[in-house]
């Protein structure tokens, strides 16, 4: 694989370093660099020990490689390694940081409005719903049974309580059992999240807005994996309907770190109202006296935080905007047709069982057996197969009744099963649609 990285790299921190050149000379001594070749060596060799997680036929969990320019960019403010805490200690990248996140805003129709970027999603999430419970002191929140695990888990960390809704045939939130729970006004907030990390399933966030002029409740919408579907053209109608919605929300968080090319970690929160700032209120005896203008640490739980994240951040979309159309929305684009592409294939295949028509780029299949014990059990075996076959995917565990064709002697209402699963977010999985099928095939054929 051609690598442009230092290729992009070097012109640009010969640039950077020209800025300081009126400084007087200093004779930066790091410990230890005689040395550092044969560490790096060495880290290599153990870096082997991993899955090919750039390669397209690594189709498993979602890991989509950074684009070269933003491993350009955020190498390139590692000589600086700027913290955007505070303006004393990130100016340019802070700058950086709030064009980035207006950009993202912007995706969602939004220009009034208070964001920044995180760490990852988890942080992200945090925040929203740290501030939905301050909004609505002791209600609930309300998520699927599909909703990521994080947020119960930040649930019980904010001491909120927390209620998990049932879902549909698709894995998307079951309206009427959510309008069961919303009837005994104890929810305060609902959680859709617009691409469940197991299937990819887009909960009916029309409907679940519909449900808020009835019953008044926060929304928040954990788009981390598939916000930046709002920018495709080839979604499916009821997956369309969910995201034009989506700037309805109160508070939005997606992760630029899967389909945005950004390296890890890097998510970013967004909230409709920007007077929600006034939670995050606080002093700091040495922090925030050198600027009047707004120090990023003043809306953000997080202290320190990568100034690095945001100028890789900020190049990527000054390369490719976020706009519908533009080869940054094609990208994606791609990985769906792929996702669909291989549906039909599984769906044609008298040994698999197909789920439900991909509603993103994620395709999950269970192999045809007579019970779900000896489909999981085969599942793990066209797992390991592949992997020989150097295709490599992944697994879920998933209720039985996702698949109504299967024709399981045991499955019951709760009964789950071990799927395979495939994450199509690289664009080049499109064009590499038939070599995948081929070596599935292959992986089957006991």
């Amino acid at each position: 694989m051609k690598d442009d990285f230092l290729e992009l790299l070097a012109p640009a921190l010969q640039r950077l370093q020209c800025g300081f050149s009126g400084l007087p000379e200093a004779q930066l001594q790091p410990p230890g660099m005689t040395e550092a070749a044969a560490v790096l060596a060495e880290a290599a060799e153990r870096l082997r020990d991993n899955y090919p997680y750039y390669h397209p036929l690594y189709a498993g969990q979602m890991l989509k490689p950074p684009h070269p320019v933003a491993r350009a960019a955020y190498a390139l403010a590692m000589l600086l390694n700027p913290n955007n805490h505070a303006l004393d200690g990130g100016r340019a990248s802070s700058r950086m940081e709030v064009e980035a996140v207006r950009q993202i805003a912007e995706m969602f129709g939004w220009r009034e409005f208070l964001g920044h970027l995180t760490s990852g999603g988890t942080l992200a999430n945090l925040e929203a719903l740290w501030v939905a419970g301050l909004t609505a002191p002791g209600k609930a929140v309300a998520a699927s049974e599909q909703a990521h695990y994080t947020h119960s888990r930040i649930s019980a960390v904010l001491k909120l309580p927390y209620t998990s809704i049932g879902t549909d045939e698709r894995g998307r939130m079951d309206l009427k059992a959510l309008e069961t729970e919303l009837a005994s006004g104890t929810v305060g907030t609902v959680v859709a999240t617009l691409g469940t990390t197991a299937g990819g399933a887009v909960d009916p966030l029309d409907g679940i807005l519909s449900l808020r002029e009835r019953y008044g409740f926060r929304v928040h919408v954990d788009a981390a994996y598939g916000g930046y579907f709002r920018l495709v053209s080839n979604l499916g109608e009821e997956a369309q309907r969910a995201f034009d919605r989506i700037g309805e929300a109160d508070s939005i968080v997606v992760d630029p770190h899967k389909h945005g090319l950004q390296p890890y970690g890097c998510g970013c929160v967004l909230f409709r109202d920007p007077g929600v700032g006034r939670f995050y209120k606080h002093d700091s005896p040495c922090t925030y006296f050198t600027s009047n203008e707004l120090h990023l640490g003043e809306i953000s739980l997080e202290c320190s935080r990568a100034g690095a994240s945001a100028v890789a951040l900020w190049a990527t979309e000054r390369l490719l905007p976020l706009v519908r159309g533009g080869a940054f929305a094609r990208g994606l684009e791609q990985g769906r047709e792929a996702a669909l592409r291989l549906h039909e294939r599984v769906a044609e295949e008298a040994r698999f069982v197909s789920a439900p028509v991909p509603e993103l780029d994620i395709l999950v299949w269970a192999v045809r057996a007579r019970t779900t014990g000896e489909s999981s059990r085969r599942a793990q075996e066209v797992f390991d197969r592949a992997a020989a076959e150097g295709l490599h995917l992944a697994l879920a565990q998933l209720p039985a009744r996702y698949f109504p064709s299967a024709g399981w002697t045991d499955a019951g209402a709760d009964t789950r099963v071990m799927c395979l699963r495939s994450v199509l977010m690289k664009p080049e999985h499109l064009a590499w649609a038939d070599e995948i099928w081929q070596r599935v095939q292959r992986a089957v054929a006991f």
